[in-house]
């Protein structure tokens, strides 16, 4: 028997109380909306939040933006090609770091997928392996690579790639287990090897979400890559600190301004990216 919207409607009117959720059900959902609001009401008294203390730090970020315009625009060749130089510097961190990261993270990934590693213990100890990596900071682990390389790019791209190891092994996996597993299955049932089935059936299923994953880290690193250069691992952000320290706030706001368009140009281009290879991907399945 099948009771109609109008029914259940009319039902609810005429008896409500039938239709409340079990006062044990209600008592626990108000202890975790009680426990919520506690948690704020408690990080709010630590951190010493108060409306007074806002209103009087608002003003200070608008004198510092006072200091900053009108911009600096350079206008000798020597000044702008070091901005040019940190520019390059830091979409080469991000690249390279991008890149190793993805070139360790893509077998690994393997290893880390329930529908590809059978061995469960052996599933367990990769995750948790990711975990470890992802737990690592990449502000950390610059810091780390800085005290044993020194104050030069390469820390921040061993950093950057390190950290999208674990990051992009993770995701990898996610996307490959979410695969169908109907072309691997005929595959093996017409003949063809694990490998093969993998080769032929599931990469094409993955390959568009891998490259969409990829490009999106690649535009969260070059944002890393300016915090890595004001720790010292070179870049535009470390000309950006110098500038900062150096009172020096129209040209910081200069830099700003650039790091915010590099940025844009390459979200713009990684859409059209995904855009044209995910279209053709999908076009031939």
């Amino acid at each position: 028997m099948s009771v109609s919207q109008t029914d259940l409607t009319r039902y609810k009117t005429a008896l409500p109380l039938a239709f409340r959720a079990p006062a044990q059900v209600r008592l626990r959902r108000a202890l975790l909306w009680t426990g919520f609001f506690l948690l704020i009401a408690w990080c709010l008294f630590v951190f010493n939040f108060s409306p007074v203390r806002i209103w009087n730090g608002l003003g200070r970020p608008g004198n510092v933006l006072g200091f900053m315009f009108p911009p600096k625009i350079w206008t000798d060749w020597d000044e702008v090609a070091e901005i040019a130089k940190g520019l390059g510097e830091t979409l080469s961190m991000a690249f390279l770091g991008t890149l190793l990261g993805a070139v360790f993270a893509f077998p690994l990934s393997f290893l880390g997928a329930k529908n590809i590693n059978r061995l469960s213990f052996l599933r367990f100890g990769v995750r948790r392996g990711f975990d470890i990596i992802r737990a690592l900071e990449t502000l950390i682990l610059a810091l780390v690579f800085i005290r044993a390389f020194g104050l030069a790019p390469l820390p921040g791209v061993l950093a950057i790639a390190v950290g999208e190891v674990g990051v992009l092994a993770k995701l990898y996996a996610e996307a490959i287990e979410n695969t169908s597993n109907k072309p691997i299955d005929g595959i093996v049932a017409s003949g063809g090897s694990r490998f093969q089935a993998i080769r032929i059936g599931l990469m094409p299923q993955v390959w568009p979400v891998l490259l969409s994953i990829t490009l999106y880290n690649f535009e969260s690193n070059v944002r890393s890559g300016t915090i890595l250069g004001i720790v010292g691992a070179g870049g535009i952000g470390f000309l950006l600190a110098d500038r900062i320290g150096a009172y020096r706030w129209d040209e910081a706001w200069s830099i700003i301004f650039l790091i915010i368009a590099m940025v844009y140009v390459i979200d713009a281009l990684s859409a059209r990216i995904r855009a044209r290879f995910i279209g053709t991907w999908e076009g031939a399945r």
